[in-house]
């Protein structure tokens, strides 16, 4: 896919998107590299333009320049963003001990510290502070504390890839040191690679995923 096919692709995808405001996003392509420029009404809508990009056969790479621009009616102060923050995590399911979570708000730039079992605590935080009406950005620091087993832990992550029918799992070597994993090889997409991703975070006792997976399209005789 040639890089003019490829930046209409995106076009089309963003403006079919109803929670998306796309006139006000501009979009440039380079050997599959995007960057995507100008500004959204909120934190949500910047990550759903990134996830849907992030989504597309024959994007390699995206460089993320969108300003968040909140509308005067969900201007909030950083004190009310907070409070909603705290509240948030609290009512959430899947983070467990929300005390041990402190939370900082600049300017709604919203900041996340401290401690959770599970990776996907840490994104269920992310998830449900990204909503909120007045956050313009967000740190998410939140760290996973240690359980070890790293043989156990790459069986899982090589289990749960075989099990993943989008991802070639022969293409994937998992390598691992203590509490953090290494993916090499190549994937076809973006979104096979942040599967792959998600499989490895997964584990128990995955603290750090280092990504060096490389995007391949051309392994199904695509071009670009």
């Amino acid at each position: 896919m040639n890089d003019l096919s490829l930046r209409q692709d995106i076009i089309d995808e963003l403006e079919y998107e109803p929670s998306i405001d796309a006139a006000c996003i501009g979009i440039a392509v380079d050997h599959g590299i995007v960057t995507l420029s100008g500004h959204v009404r909120s934190f949500m809508e910047k990550h759903t333009v990134e996830r849907i990009v992030r989504g597309m056969l024959g994007v390699r790479a995206i460089a993320l320049e969108l300003e968040v621009r909140l509308p005067e009616h969900q201007s909030r102060s950083d004190d009310e963003i907070a409070s909603r923050v705290l509240a948030v995590l609290a009512w959430a399911a899947t983070v467990s001990n929300p005390r041990d979570i402190e939370v900082t708000v600049r300017r709604g730039f919203v900041i996340l510290k401290g401690m959770v079992d599970w990776h996907f605590q840490r994104t269920a935080a992310d998830a449900a502070v990204r909503q909120l009406a007045g956050v313009t950005g967000l740190s998410n620091q939140l760290e996973i504390r240690r359980s070890v087993n790293r043989f156990a832990m790459a069986r899982e992550i090589e289990e749960a890839l075989r099990r993943t029918t989008e991802i070639d799992a022969d293409d994937i070597r998992i390598e691992t040191s203590g509490s953090q994993v290494t993916l090499r090889g190549s994937v076809r997409t973006l979104r096979e690679r942040a599967l792959a991703e998600r499989a490895a975070w997964s584990a128990r006792g995955v603290t750090v995923v280092e990504d060096r997976l490389l995007v391949d399209d051309q392994r199904d005789g695509l071009s670009t």
